[in-house]
Order: C-alpha cells, then structure tokens, then sequence
C-alpha cells in the first residue's frame, strides 16, 4: 500500500457513507411476502441483494389504529422506527438498518408476526433496501 492508500485508511476517506433508513437511492433488493417460502430462499434468490453490506430491513405491517402508539414503542426498543406505509389505510412500515442473514431474518419476521397478532393486526411481509449499485 502506497503513502496516499494508507493515507486514506488512516482518515477514513475510502469508507462508505453511513446508511440510514431514509437514504437516497435504495432499491429494494429482496422481498418476502409468501409465508410458506423461507427466509433463506428469499435471499438466495435475490441476484441484486448485497449480503457483506448493510440493509434497510422494511417489515410491512398492519395495525388497528389503536395500537400505533403501542407498536411504535415496542419496536423503538429494538432500534426500529415506525412510519406510514404507502400501501394503504391502517399499513405501516418497521425499519431499521442492519446486514441480512437468513436467520436474523427469520427471527425477526417471526417477531413481527407476533407482535402484530398480539396487538390485533398482520404482518404480511418484509422487503429489502440497499443503494443502487454505482
């Protein structure tokens, strides 16, 4: 490694930019919405999903407008972030980022259905974002 390489590791000028749930250009690059596939299925089908990178995982929800409030507080516990869904009344999304593997995907997907039932709604499914490769 030359004296710019070390250099750049040395200030970090070489790391990517951090990736938060709101960052531009992400795709989404996996989804899982059919309960009888696996969780690994999904990703092992997904061409475009990036599995040494960072993720911003995306649960659909459906919650009574009730438990919004409720939900919000449980999932901030765990890092995520409740927002409006754009699929219709009563939908939302849990976000957070985090690098996928199969069965953190699982567990978590499991939770999510938990969670919901518990609280009187559905979780239909989760979906994939990472940036547009570039």
């Amino acid at each position: 490694m030359g004296m710019l390489g070390w250099l750049r590791e040395r200030l970090g000028g070489d790391r990517e930019p951090e990736l938060l749930t709101g960052s531009p250009g992400l795709v989404v690059v996996v989804e899982a919405f059919d309960p009888a596939e696996a969780d690994s299925a999904a990703l092992a089908r997904s061409p475009r999903w990036r599995p040494d990178r960072p993720a911003v995982l995306r649960h659909h929800l459906v919650l009574p407008p009730d438990q919004v409030e409720r939900a919000a507080s449980m999932l901030a516990q765990d890092g995520y972030e409740l927002r409006p869904s754009d699929r219709g009344p009563g939908c939302w999304e849990a976000v957070r980022v985090q690098v996928l593997d199969a069965l953190h995907c699982a567990q978590e997907r499991s939770r999510m259905a938990g969670l919901t039932q518990r609280l009187g709604g559905d979780a239909p499914g989760w979906d994939a974002l990472q940036p547009e490769p570039g």
